[in-house]
């Protein structure tokens, strides 16, 4: 396997030194432990805002209708 450097800031560094699951965790281990949390979340959002986009047109269907706007003249 080969490795690169990456530069971070230090306060990116005492981030990761606290978040640490035990002392000698390598950044590597720790970013690899953290890729799947990550993208488990950003799948959940993307489902969460496609929810949303459907449940947006339903809801102006119900909510702006004539009947309702007769009602709120009588």
């Amino acid at each position: 396997m080969s490795s690169t450097t990456i530069q971070l800031d230090k306060e990116v560094v005492n981030l990761l030194k606290e978040t640490r699951e035990y002392p000698r965790q390598t950044y590597n281990e720790l970013i690899n432990n953290m890729i799947p949390v990550f993208q488990a979340v950003k799948k959940k959002n993307q489902y969460d805002e496609f929810l949303h986009k459907i449940q947006q047109a339903k809801m102006k269907e119900l909510w702006d209708n004539k009947a309702d706007e007769e009602w709120e003249n009588a």
